[in-house]
């Protein structure tokens, strides 16, 4: 068995709301075992004999848009990855000092080469990015609400679609799937 952490995008905002109980029940229907949630943003931990790839996310996906009426994207990461995506903060400093401006996007595909550049000349404030495979990070040090760095503006230079977590969030996450 390998345990695994599904990052919703999207859900209990914009009028897209699902309830962590209804994830969880979802998970335990397409087989996967102790299903877990964290917050309500769309954290889910479980364990599968299936590997965390492209095809559990689709499959994920396929069920919640039957279910809940809303098409909703899921990244999946193996545990061992994502402990690999904590230990491997281009940012430790921020990571240490002020984690809940930092924050990790993991992305659905990695994006072209050249694009972080694409994506660091559109950043108008003190705003940092580094990528690492599949795994934007991003520090927001005047915060993340008033950035002019969007998700929108980073899918867009990216070319891929992904989803935040604030390191705090990562870390626990990361805790929860030990």
């Amino acid at each position: 068995m390998t345990t695994a952490i599904a990052l919703l995008r999207a859900v209990n905002v914009g009028g897209r709301t699902l309830k962590m109980a209804d994830l969880v029940r979802l998970a335990l229907d397409l087989g996967l075992e102790r299903p877990r949630t964290l917050l309500q943003s769309g954290n889910l931990v479980f364990e599968t004999d299936e590997a965390p790839d492209g095809d559990l996310e689709r499959r994920l996906e396929a069920e919640a848009a039957v279910r809940f009426g809303f098409e909703v994207d899921f990244l999946v990461r193996s545990a061992a990855a994502w402990r690999d995506v904590i230990a491997n903060s281009p940012f430790p400093e921020a990571a240490r000092d002020d984690p809940s401006h930092l924050v990790v996007m993991p992305l659905r595909t990695t994006p072209a080469e050249g694009a972080i550049e694409v994506l660091r000349a559109s950043i108008a404030g003190r705003e940092d990015a580094a990528l690492s495979g599949r795994e934007l990070y991003l520090v927001y040090p005047d915060a993340i609400g008033r950035s002019k760095l969007t998700i929108q503006l980073i899918e867009r230079r990216l070319a891929t679609r992904g989803t935040a977590r604030n390191w705090n969030t990562a870390i626990r996450l990361a805790a929860m799937a030990a």
